[in-house]
């Protein structure tokens, strides 16, 4: 019988060599080997060693407060750092934007598929996803500071059509973690809030010649793990480590929740009705877009409170919702969590989860609207020094047939109160969103209409729609001047849609009311 080798995490940390590139595990704050990670860092401030790394990985890794993968924030550490988020981490983007590394945005889904296509020792991954976009190499290829010059990612034309194309690269150690590995060095992920991309990711790494590491709870005997729980096989692991309890939280905020790996359910229990709010007002106008059985995926912050007034309204069961990290199914996880569900039906693969998205099988979609332009561009990757990345925003907005973009009108102090069913700006927001170029593309307008989707902007006070001839405001809400309140505030000018007596059409006046709008009876009623 093959045994694996159980070693130390400070053993682990010298198996990383000087210019190796490596890659870690997690998504925000789930899944992080926090005690390779640690121990990596350890080893370095004593000893400068490893350095010149070259570091990847597909998602977010990280809570800002120096754990996840800002143990690797360290001048001289990194040599290059390839990411889809970067928002936790913001060690790195100082790195980054003090030219101290050189330093890539691109796309998750892609980087994803990437891991796969370097296990088959393909040429790399070809995608559509991203043309026109900050990652295409005519846009920058997801370049984010001045000392980084190699494109990473190259425009090809295959039989007349354009493709991004990812070259495939060797990856020497990988730093995963599961759950339990047996003596053989299979490894189980049942407390684990989805698969992500680890069996990828060993797979890839082994057949490019290096060492697999992987954190686990602890090891048990050979042949009891349940094989349909062991995502990677003691084939691909070279070495195991057992951590202590405080560096394998299930997420960097709690041990463990079994409703999140789907042990147990999380009791089915009645929202409590949200106050009525700007973001209320944009959840409601989203949840009405709404039609039964359709698949979503839903974006942080306004977008989020489409499912809160969908469930209010009773008609949640209405979308089966979706998350990049894998979840299918259940109630996504806000905050560090986010990527993990509550009461999933099923934890994909993160690489299938993109192939869905990719292939355009989701039907909506609601992320956030940070930045617009006049083509319909969004950007919401990069704001000066603020640097969020993209993530799965672009796989997720480019194939979906219908994209809701969801987002106050004004940013930076907006206060907004509703009196008898008209809004009131009692305090107008210092940032304008609504800009004549956005400041990176996101989301390309252009592609988008010829890709045949269907847009929509949506905030507290009117609606949007592209259409082929430009940005057209095709609903208003009662109360708002559209001089003073929407064109003043634009550094683009609209087309304003209007009816044969010259009124543009109000937002509907149940938005605007306390109670329920009777989506349920709307929508049965359809």
């Amino acid at each position: 019988m093959r045994k694996v080798k159980i070693i130390t995490a400070d053993e682990a940390a010298k198996l990383v060599k000087n210019g190796d590139t490596i890659t870690t595990s997690g998504f925000v704050a789930s899944a992080i080997p926090e005690a390779l990670n640690k121990a990596v860092e350890k080893r370095f401030l004593e000893t400068g060693e490893p350095n010149n790394l070259t570091y990847v990985y597909c998602g977010s890794q990280g809570n800002k407060d120096g754990r996840g993968a800002e143990h690797y924030a360290h001048e001289g550490m990194l040599k290059r750092y390839i990411a889809g988020h970067w928002a936790t981490v913001p060690a790195l983007v100082k790195m980054a934007l003090e030219n101290k590394m050189e330093a890539y945005n691109v796309s998750q889904g892609a980087l994803c598929h990437l891991f796969r296509d370097i296990a088959a020792h393909k040429p790399g991954t070809f995608t559509k996803v991203g043309l026109g976009t900050f990652i295409d190499p005519r846009n920058g290829g997801g370049k984010v500071n001045d000392i980084t010059k190699e494109d990473i990612i190259e425009l090809v034309n295959i039989k007349g059509q354009d493709y991004l194309f990812y070259p495939a690269f060797p990856i020497h150690v990988a730093m995963i973690r599961g759950t339990y590995a047996d003596e053989s060095g299979n490894i189980s992920f049942e407390k684990e809030v989805s698969p992500l991309e680890g069996t990828s990711v060993c797979q890839a790494v082994k057949n490019s010649g290096g060492i697999v590491i992987v954190q686990v709870e602890r090891v048990v005997k050979a042949g009891t793990l349940d094989p349909r729980l062991v995502k990677v096989p003691g084939i691909y692991v070279d070495y195991v480590v057992v951590a202590d309890s405080a560096d394998h939280q299930q997420t960097l905020d709690c041990e463990y929740d079994p409703t999140l790996s789907g042990e147990k359910r999380m009791p089915d229990v009645a929202p409590e009705p949200l106050p009525l709010s700007a973001k209320k007002i944009i959840g409601r106008r989203g949840a009405m877009e709404l039609e039964k059985d359709v698949a979503v995926n839903l974006g942080v912050g306004a977008p989020e409170y489409v499912a809160s007034v969908a469930n209010e309204e009773g008609i949640g069961d209405f979308m089966t919702l979706t998350v990049e990290g894998g979840a299918v199914g259940g109630v996504p996880a806000g905050g560090i969590r986010f990527g993990s569900a509550y009461n999933a039906d099923a934890l994909l693969d993160q690489g299938y989860q993109f192939d869905f998205y990719d292939g355009g099988g989701l039907d909506l979609c609601y992320l956030g609207l940070a930045e617009c332009d006049g083509h319909g561009n969004i950007n919401v990757s990069r704001f000066g020094p603020r640097i969020a990345g993209c993530g799965g925003f672009i796989n997720i907005t480019q194939n979906t047939h219908k994209v809701f973009f969801c987002g106050t009108f004004t940013a930076g102090g907006l206060k907004v109160k509703v009196e008898d069913g008209k809004v009131v700006i009692a305090q107008e927001g210092k940032q304008k969103k609504f800009l004549k170029d956005v400041e990176q593309i996101t989301f390309n307008g252009d592609i988008a209409l010829q890709n045949k989707q269907e847009v929509m902007y949506i905030t507290e006070r009117c609606v949007f729609q592209l259409k082929e001839d430009g940005m057209h405001l095709t609903e208003i809400a009662p109360g708002i001047d559209l001089q003073t309140q929407i064109l003043d505030m634009m550094d683009f000018e609209p087309i304003v849609d209007r009816d044969a007596n010259g009124e543009i059409k109000l937002m509907d006046a149940k938005l605007f009311a306390e109670g329920l709008m009777g989506l349920k009876e709307m929508k049965e009623g359809c």
